[in-house]
């Protein structure tokens, strides 16, 4: 490939043709500089999560998160990827009420974010035919499972979920629901290693994991978690592969260390 040409775009076909080849690399992104940043690095999904209100506005759950947020930070983060698929988080109340209203909504991120695909949490009797109905209409959903952060009030917090014989029963036949409504691949989040594997084994569509061990089909982490931005964030799942904060805060030091003494500008910087 020559360097005019632009590398091919993964789509959602892609994503699902990794299963038992390939695993999938994912990561969050919510602004236009990360996006260019990750998809350079090659990986194959860039999620704009409504974790956005947690990582970005300091809010304490994703709850708050709007439509018009999303939107944002999904046009956003397209704007920087020219290979990764992109899929927007759909916000708490944007799809539960009812298919219309859901259809409504997806079909408002597709169009006004030129993203790929949407993601919505749950796999109950009265999520996965909105998600078949999505899917009936060309939107393509990525499923999520285990721990929803949209439920975390009904949850009591961020826990591993899946630990009892009924809970693991429940999920398993969630994700089997999901599969069957149409979704293209399933986040699994906070849930026991040896559950998630079983649940990956047992689904055709690709699962991807954040807390759920090694079994799944690939792996999605927190832009600014894994680069050690929120440096006060270390939960036992989480790898920092970078300590940004650290860099961060020396380089804003010894910048006002240099306006005070005043090195800075010098002749080199001015006009």
């Amino acid at each position: 490939m020559s360097a005019q040409e632009k590398p091919r775009p993964v789509t959602v076909r892609d994503v699902r043709q990794k299963k038992g080849q390939e695993p999938i690399v994912c990561v969050t992104a919510y602004d236009v500089l990360f996006a260019k940043l990750v998809d350079q690095a090659g990986v194959d999904v860039v999620l704009v999560g409504d974790s956005v209100g947690n990582v970005v506005a300091g809010q304490q759950t994703t709850l708050a998160v709007t439509m018009e947020q999303m939107i944002y930070h999904g046009a956003a983060v397209v704007r920087g990827v020219e290979r990764a698929l992109v899929v927007v988080d759909m916000p708490f109340l944007s799809y539960q009420i009812d298919a219309p209203h859901a259809i409504e909504n997806a079909g408002r991120i597709l169009r006004e974010t030129g993203a790929q695909a949407v993601k919505l949490e749950g796999g109950g009797k009265r999520i996965a035919p909105i998600v078949a109905a999505l899917v009936e209409c060309g939107i393509p959903v990525m499923g999520h499972l285990g721990f929803t952060p949209q439920s975390v009030n009904t949850l009591g917090g961020a826990r591993v979920q899946g630990r009892s014989s009924e809970d693991e029963a429940r999920l398993i036949e969630e994700a089997r629901r999901l599969e069957d409504a149409g979704v293209f691949a399933i986040v699994l989040e906070l849930m026991p290693a040896v559950l998630a594997r079983r649940i990956s084994e047992q689904v055709g569509v690709p699962t991807i994991g954040i807390g759920a061990g090694a079994g799944c089909d690939g792996q999605v982490l927190v832009l600014p978690d894994m680069l050690g931005l929120n440096d006060g964030f270390a939960p036992r799942f989480l790898k920092h592969y970078a300590e940004l904060a650290r860099i961060v805060r020396d380089a804003v030091r010894t910048y006002g260390d240099d306006v005070r003494a005043r090195r800075y500008p010098d002749e080199e910087h001015s006009f």
